[in-house]
């Protein structure tokens, strides 16, 4: 056992930080204030392989896990660009298509994903379900060899810079009549396909949709892996966007102490800097060492996940995931405090940052559900929803 990661994760991290610091916040802000996209940030790092990193070798990919794409993600956040479509693309569909899509599905899609030139975005969350999957009823029916999919999707991201998006919906069982989860690629152009943009109070340029699908026409081989197979392949894929998502909020908080502790260094009161006062001192402290034990945390839950640990990895990536959500948004507002009235400043950046922090409080599950997850599954209390 090691708490130290690799040379080579090391390295990993050195580069990408390299890459996102040539960017940096302001690049990103920028892009989101205009309506943007961060196209050229994205573009180059899959040039580099940043995006593909856990893509298998066959395909293009570096062969890594998903402790390695974690990383990258991190150190994006962290110098100031968190891109929220990593934790989709290359986390969720890549991972969901290289375990368990067809030989047919892997040539075309994953060569696509190790070298960013595809983006999927992943369609869950319904208006009538929400953290309720059980009730999603977006339907796909057979009719002669294709399928046919109905039903909306809401808070779907990056709809609008999408090939296509991996959508979850049900079929019916032929022998119960029940539904049953099932995984569908649709592309984006398909006819049938719509989507409207959610106004936001958040400025990002990784923006929500509402997905409308009426009646979409899709061939057979839309359909990923097989019907039965769909609940174990869906997990597959949660398990690694917990453990982005965390890695996602590390980066943040780790970009709010960065912003915090340089202006409490060089900001002078009284003849000396703020952050000689233990006032403000002490809660940094604190937010180090709370974002330090959740990357440990959601190191973890990667090694596990990578292991093929599936059960293991599902209760550490819920802890990790939950863990950095709250190191994040303490050390986000604790930044916007060290920085007094010049934290509201747009100078600063830090205003968004504390809505962008929240993020990981709510979405892609909230921390209500995950005390849940722990509370019946690690401590064997009674269910309670």
């Amino acid at each position: 056992m090691s708490f130290v990661e690799s040379e080579e994760r090391l390295a990993l991290r050195k580069a990408v930080s390299d890459l996102g610091k040539r960017y940096g916040h302001d690049y990103y802000v920028k892009k989101a204030r205009e309506g943007g996209h961060t196209t050229e940030l994205w573009q180059e790092a899959g040039k580099l392989g940043y995006l593909g990193v856990n893509v298998p070798e066959q395909y293009g990919g570096g062969g890594g896990g998903i402790g390695d794409l974690a990383a990258v993600c991190e150190e994006l956040s962290a110098s100031g660009c968190p891109l929220l479509m990593m934790v989709v693309s290359p986390a969720i569909c890549a991972t969901i298509i290289a375990r368990f899509g067809t030989d047919a599905q892997k040539q075309e899609w994953l060569p696509r994903f190790a070298d960013g030139s595809v983006v999927m975005a992943f369609g869950i969350t319904e208006p009538d379900a929400g953290s309720n999957s059980h009730k999603i009823v977006t339907t796909g029916r057979r009719d002669g060899g294709d399928w046919v999919l109905s039903g909306q999707k809401v808070f779907i991201s990056g709809v609008d810079g999408a090939d296509a998006v991996l959508v979850v919906g049900r079929t019916e069982d032929a022998k119960t009549g029940r539904l049953k989860p099932a995984l569908y690629i649709v592309p984006t152009d398909a006819k049938g396909f719509t989507y409207q943009k959610i106004d936001m109070e958040m400025v990002s340029p990784d923006r929500q949709f509402t997905l409308f699908l009426d009646d979409v026409r899709l061939p057979s081989d839309a359909l990923v892996g097989s019907e039965d197979a769909a609940l174990a392949q869906l997990f597959a894929g949660l398990n690694p966007e917990r453990i982005m998502a965390a890695s996602f909020s590390t980066g943040i908080g780790r970009l709010a102490m960065a912003k915090a502790t340089e202006y409490a260094k060089t900001r002078s009161v009284w003849g000396q800097p703020i952050g000689a006062h233990q006032g403000l001192a002490h809660p940094l402290a604190e937010s180090h060492i709370n974002i330090e034990l959740a990357r440990l945390m959601t190191q973890k839950a990667a090694a596990l996940y990578d292991s093929g640990n599936d059960m293991a990895a599902g209760e550490a990536a819920n802890m990790a995931k939950y863990a950095a959500a709250e190191a994040a948004a303490k050390a986000a507002d604790q930044a916007l405090h060290t920085h007094g009235g010049n934290g509201m400043a747009s100078e600063f950046g830090l205003g968004g940052l504390v809505l962008a922090s929240r993020v990981g409080r709510i979405a892609p599950v909230s921390r209500e559900m995950i005390l849940n997850f722990v509370a019946q599954h690690s401590l064997g209390l009674p269910k309670s929803y």
